[in-house]
């Protein structure tokens, strides 16, 4: 009876899993396609190139880590592969990326929540910094008090992708805005604008590395099953982000909805034209419970790549054991407090400093994890050359390449500049603890541990399958 079962159960536990693990990138719409139109300085006519070439990269992307899933069916991620190729004091780049990544998701997320209310209730535009103060306490009180289950994640994962197909298929009869006068960018000019755009949309692709740390928390799978859960979610991931992009693009360029005013955001202005009134409600609410998930579900990662990097606190827990043992404490809801003050804190500060604003925000954005795409990549096409598998080393180089290209571009625009030093900062402080406490092993695994916290399977254990 155990094998009918566990087959029965294995599609409920794959959409909870897939939707809960995709929500950040799915919640990134809400703010990338506004932030390639900024940096287009309002040219809608290269909107839709831009957001193409964006989805484009994230494509080869995902290509890459379709094949570091099947290499680490585990767990680890890019972490896994540069700890493999390079040595385990590498690891320390994505793990470092991870950490500011994480700060910014919950920074960018809240803001963006914040935005979404503004933009359905304008009267709370003056309360913007502290609206979104709010919002990241009210999260982190959340997860201090017990993590958010995965079905919730997937919940409003779904609940917005619903709702996002409603406002497209409202928006074919819906009637384009009266035009406004502008100078078409045409020529090599265009090509140069849109170089310097996608990178800046690019928040798209935070999250498409989730699936290949997160299979680690399938512990009732086999390494069969956990490359499949992986590889599923990475191309479904792939393949909602990029239809829900194109076709808001799409219509955004349709009905000529460009940069909107101050108290309110691009998709919120689109959904109004597109929509009638009760469905753009119900837009905006949902939009902003998905980005406050997006919060919640990097207060819970976050905090648990602290405790996995902590100083042992028992002696059968899972530890790297370089950072101060406090940040391994939990309460009573397996919870490590310290860490979620310790991201709370950071979110606040960075929020104060771009004024709530979540459009500045996006502008620091993407940096660390495509420093950690770049690592991960590198990695695998040295692990490729050696093993002499020369379809996926081509598949490694160009992934590389277009990788550490986007990464340039973005970093030309000067300002991202500073996530990339907070990144190897932390790198290197990282490493110079991990040398003190006698390079213990397994650096590697604390990416695996993080996500393992990451949405907490709560929908359903599988029975293991009996051996006969």
């Amino acid at each position: 009876m155990g094998r009918p079962r566990a087959m029965q159960a294995r599609p409920v536990l794959l959409v909870a899993f897939a939707f809960a693990v995709m929500a950040d990138p799915v919640s990134s719409v809400a703010y990338a396609i506004e932030a390639a139109l900024r940096a287009l300085h309002g040219d809608l006519g290269l909107l839709l190139p831009t957001m193409t070439v964006v989805i484009v990269v994230v494509a080869l992307v995902t290509t890459n880590y379709h094949q570091i899933v099947a290499r680490y069916p585990a767990g680890g991620g890019a972490a896994a592969a540069v700890g493999e190729a390079f040595g385990q004091g590498w690891a320390f780049v994505p793990i470092g990326a991870l950490v500011v990544d994480f700060a910014l998701t919950i920074a960018i997320s809240a803001a963006a929540g914040a935005s979404a209310v503004i933009a359905y209730l304008p009267m709370l535009a003056s309360w913007r910094i502290l609206l979104a103060l709010v919002l990241v306490a009210g999260v982190a009180g959340l997860t201090w008090f017990g993590h958010l289950g995965r079905a919730v994640f997937a919940t409003m994962t779904i609940a917005f992708v619903g709702l996002a197909t409603v406002v497209l298929l409202s928006g074919l009869a819906a009637q384009p805005q009266p035009a406004e006068p502008t100078v078409p960018v045409a020529g090599p000019s265009a090509v140069w604008a849109v170089a310097l755009a996608f990178p800046v949309a690019m928040a798209l692709a935070t999250g498409v590395e989730a699936p290949s740390s997160a299979i680690a928390q399938l512990g009732q799978l086999d390494d069969t099953g956990r490359r499949r859960f992986g590889r599923i979610t990475l191309w479904l991931t792939l393949g909602i982000v990029g239809a829900l992009t194109l076709g808001l693009t799409a219509e955004a360029v349709h009905l000529r909805v460009g940069v909107p005013h101050s108290d309110s955001t691009q998709i919120a202005e689109l959904a109004r034209i597109a929509a009638p009134a009760p469905v753009f409600a119900a837009f905006q609410f949902v939009t902003a419970l998905l980005l406050l998930s997006a919060a919640s579900s990097s207060l819970q990662a976050g905090p648990g790549l602290l405790k996995a990097l902590a100083v042992r606190g028992q002696p059968d827990a899972a530890s790297i054991g370089i950072l101060p043992p406090s940040l391994g404490h939990t309460n009573s809801h397996y919870t490590p407090y310290w860490g979620v003050l310790v991201f709370a804190l950071a979110a606040a500060a960075l929020i104060i400093a771009a004024g709530g604003q979540d459009q500045r925000l996006v502008l620091f954005y993407a940096v660390a994890v495509f420093l950690s795409f770049l690592a991960g990549l590198l990695a695998m096409a040295r692990l490729s050359y050696r093993e002499r598998r020369r379809a996926s080393l081509a598949v490694n180089a160009a992934g590389a390449v277009v990788v550490g290209f986007t990464l340039a571009m973005n970093l030309a625009r000067g300002a991202p500049l500073v996530s990339m030093a907070a990144t190897l900062l932390l790198a290197y402080l990282l490493h110079r603890l991990w040398v003190r406490s006698g390079r213990p092993c397994d650096v590697q695994q604390a990416s695996c541990q993080c996500q393992a916290t990451r949405a907490a399977p709560r929908v359903v254990r599988l029975p293991r399958p009996r051996q006969d």
